[in-house]
């Protein structure tokens, strides 16, 4: 599933057309595009703010065979 052809586009654009107007396209986007500068403002200001960089997180733990195996005469429990 790609991109979408020209032609789907343009049925795309229509229906937003048909849906919202023309005069209401316009203010929609400004929204938005001004909902984005804000957003960008704040992560921003957010990084540099922030005192310490965050640490990195330390690797996954590795499953070892050190496990106790059951002796013989001793009964597994599990599953019961």
């Amino acid at each position: 599933m790609g991109f979408p052809a020209p032609t789907e586009l343009i049925l795309i654009l229509v229906i937003v057309i048909l849906v919202f107007g023309t005069k209401r396209i316009p203010e929609i986007m400004g929204s938005v595009a001004q909902g984005i500068k804000v957003f960008k403002k704040s992560m921003e200001s957010d990084e540099a703010h922030s005192p310490n960089p965050p640490a990195p997180e330390p690797p996954p733990a590795q499953l070892t065979s050190d496990a106790k195996d059951p002796q013989p005469g001793e009964q597994e429990t599990r599953g019961k």
